[in-house]
């Protein structure tokens, strides 16, 4: 009788254990991830260290909330990357043709910006047309767009990056917003002069202030709003939705706008920190994007998943490339190391519901 007890308490342990690692293994990784490279990549676990890791992960963090609104209804956004290059383009085009015409470089930025952004939405109003009104699976649609926005960056840049953007596009983009001489001064946005050999700290890069603004916003309409729950009922079941009263085609034309939004975002920031626009830009951010999204915890079937899972997701891959990169590993070592790696933690998020719910 003792030891049948004993056997029903290892049992009770043990599935214990396995939903703990079901629900949190990508938090698990990341920290596993975290530890192995602060040992092997020198400076990594430092506050430049970690400053980088989100510099460099502004585009995958944008790009995964798009991707998540768009999964959560069940469909799937291929132009993301390529919407990312055309906003660069445009908006760096923008920026210099008013600048050329007189405009203050201030004014030629904010203005730039706000054109660029509103250019942007069109790709994901046709790819919502196309979806929600015309029936065209989500796949073929995006995947369409992802051509022509390419062949239109091509078409503007005639094979030559745009180039010449005026200097504060570079302060905005690379500065940070916070700036701190230990002991005498505290700047917000304003880099300040320093005498020579004074420690200067530099906190929080502005791309990532500007792009955790959005993400926050976003991640409250998802969570907190009627929008939000209109979003998972359509990718729980259209039909009930449908009878619900939701207007499923209105507000599935939304999503891919939303989704569009974030994608030209990521193409201003990029050409804010490098000072340029490239059709490619994004090329290599759509599947570690859709990865992203489904490390925390969404389901391609729709109905389910979480912009804080996401960021969770786009962490452990910002930190990976990152990691990699400062390790001084060659493009083809990384591309290897992260698919293995990619295709491991996807394994694990398949795979842990039916260890956990196994016997039930």
């Amino acid at each position: 009788m003792q030891e049948y007890s004993a056997d029903k308490i290892n049992d009770k342990f043990d599935r214990k254990f396995l939903v703990f690692l079901g629900r949190y293994w990508a938090v698990i990784f990341l920290v596993v991830e975290t530890i192995i490279f602060s040992f092997l990549a020198r400076g990594f676990l430092t506050l430049r260290g970690i400053q980088i890791v989100f510099f460099f992960g502004t585009a995958i963090f944008l790009l995964g909330t798009a991707e998540t609104f768009v999964i959560i209804t069940g469909g799937i956004d291929l132009s993301v990357g390529f919407v990312m290059g055309f906003a660069s383009i445009v908006s760096a085009k923008i920026i210099v043709a008013l600048t050329n015409s007189g405009l203050t470089p201030a004014l030629s930025i904010i203005f730039g910006i706000i054109l660029t952004l509103m250019i942007g939405l069109i790709p994901g109003y046709i790819n919502g047309i196309l979806v929600a009104r015309w029936k065209v699976p989500p796949f073929i649609a995006t995947f369409s767009m992802l051509a022509i926005t390419h062949g239109v960056s091509e078409l503007l840049i005639q094979g030559v990056p745009a180039k010449n953007l005026p200097y504060l596009a570079n302060d905005i983009g690379n500065g940070y917003f916070i700036y701190i001489v230990p002991g005498k001064v505290i700047s917000f946005f304003n880099k300040p002069e320093r005498i020579r050999g004074e420690t200067l700290l530099e906190i929080i890069p502005n791309v990532v202030v500007f792009t955790f603004i959005l993400i926050l916003i976003f991640a409250f309409i998802l969570k907190r709003t009627k929008f939000g729950q209109h979003t998972y009922a359509i990718g729980g079941n259209v039909d009930a939705a449908l009878r619900a009263g939701i207007n499923v085609k209105r507000h599935l034309t939304l999503i891919y706008v939303i989704s569009s939004f974030f994608a030209s975002s990521a193409g201003v920031i990029y050409m804010l920190k490098y000072v340029t626009g490239k059709a490619d830009a994004g090329a290599g951010f759509l599947l570690d994007s859709i990865v992203a999204v489904v490390i925390g915890g969404a389901s391609l079937y729709g109905g389910k998943g979480t912009v804080g899972g996401t960021i969770l997701g786009c962490l452990i891959l910002a930190v990976l490339e990152t990691g990699l990169r400062i390790k001084g590993m060659s493009t083809f070592d990384k591309y290897i190391a992260v698919g293995v790696i990619l295709i491991f933690a996807v394994l694990i998020d398949q795979f842990f519901p039916e260890l956990i719910h196994k016997g039930d």
